[in-house]
């Protein structure tokens, strides 16, 4: 297929899955995210995983369900983070099943931000039909992103999953279980396992630390989950609804000279909106850092080969991929998310070296020992506040 021709092809088949999607997904016609088609979306244009026989692939499924209960343990023996029981599921998915669950999550999370702009929408002339064509348009770029970071995820632990019931146990009012859950992504794993050329079992497992390490922090600390989420409410609310502000906030830093791809974001934020992403800024790069920490610090004794699996890892982020593909990792932020995993390392190393293991579980205490992002850069000043 010719360059020429792409583009033609896929408006092509945008427009049938628009019109095939009909009216938005809640059935209001008022959601300002059409869901259903950007789950289309992402699925018809999501890359096909590495090719491997059916056999091939239900032992991979099973060898990950076994490493996840394994790297439990582990994780826990190793951070001396304890949790209760009944614990959040371990799920092993492909690329659409991780399509599916991450907009279910997203849907969950920004919803009271969806709602106020559709009310907004609502009083305006022509506001409804806006709303439809608009949906669709935003389900379309979302469906886009997620069949693009769809192939880069190795394994994530869903914080907004909603809790769930068994059906036989729901009529008995049994509890729900604890909201959130881990995924696995199969084929991701082997693709990278492949490409690094490392031993697969060791390197299934060492994933599954990393990612459990992330299911114990949630597990273990109850609070965790809902500070998060009030930070994510708490940014959302702060969003300006009113084109015109934005704009207007838009032109004079243009004009100053002063905006740049890297800081278009921070302009439309409000000042309390930068104050928000600061500390959600500084809790994602500790949780990042712990789990890589963790994995690693783990790693010598149950993954003979982690010496090798990380040297290739980390000259795999650090070599990156063509310039497209650093070019949208740049702009859905995947190249800040590095640098989380980076500044948070060395930030717990730097608390275990001084402090040792007791010492920085201080910081699971309470939001208020949680550090700011100025102590992730400076962490002997985390340190200072909290062992006086």
């Amino acid at each position: 297929m010719g360059r020429a021709s792409r583009p033609r092809v896929v408006q092509r088949t945008v427009e049938r899955m628009t019109s095939a999607s009909g009216s938005s997904s809640n059935g209001s016609g008022t959601d300002m995210i059409d869901w259903d088609l950007a789950v289309a979306t992402a699925t018809r244009f999501v890359r096909p995983g590495p090719e491997v026989t059916r056999e091939e692939a239900r032992a991979v499924v099973a060898e990950l369900r076994v490493h996840a209960r394994e790297a439990e343990g582990h994780v826990r023996e190793y951070t001396r983070m304890g949790a209760p029981s009944g614990g959040t599921p371990v799920l092993v998915v492909d690329r659409p099943g991780w399509i599916k669950a991450n907009v279910a999550g997203f849907r969950t999370v920004i919803s009271p931000l969806t709602g106020k702009l559709a009310a907004r929408r609502a009083n305006v002339p022509g506001g409804a039909a806006m709303s439809a064509v608009g949906s669709k348009m935003t389900g379309v770029e979302l469906g886009l992103v997620l069949s693009f970071l769809s192939t880069k995820v190795l394994g994530q632990y869903e914080t907004f999953a909603p809790a769930e019931v068994p059906a036989d146990l729901s009529a008995m009012g049994e509890p729900a279980t604890p909201p959130g859950r881990l995924l696995l992504v199969a084929p991701n794993i082997v693709s990278v396992e492949r490409e690094l050329d490392v031993d697969p079992h060791d390197f299934r497992l060492w994933v599954c630390l990393h990612e459990e390490t992330h299911r114990t922090q949630f597990t273990a600390v109850p609070w965790l989950r809902d500070h998060i989420e009030g930070e994510i409410q708490a940014f959302l609310a702060e969003t300006e609804i009113d084109p015109a502000t934005l704009f207007e906030r838009l032109r004079e830093t243009v004009t100053g000279g002063g905006a740049t791809p890297e800081n278009i974001a921070e302009v439309v934020q409000t000042p309390a909106q930068r104050e928000i992403l600061g500390r959600l800024t500084a809790v994602m790069s500790l949780l990042e850092g712990h789990a890589d920490v963790v994995m690693d610090g783990v790693g010598p004794q149950v993954v003979p080969s982690v010496a090798e699996i990380r040297e290739k890892f980390q000259q795999r982020r650090a070599k990156g991929a063509s310039r497209m593909d650093q070019l949208l990792r740049r702009l859905l932020g995947m190249d800040a998310k590095l640098r989380q995993y980076q500044d948070g390392a060395v930030f717990v190393n730097a608390v275990l070296d001084a402090v040792g293991m007791e010492g920085l579980n201080k910081v699971w205490t309470s939001p208020n020992t949680l550090p700011t992002k100025e102590e992730i850069h400076n962490p002997a000043a985390w340190v200072a506040r909290m062992h006086r």
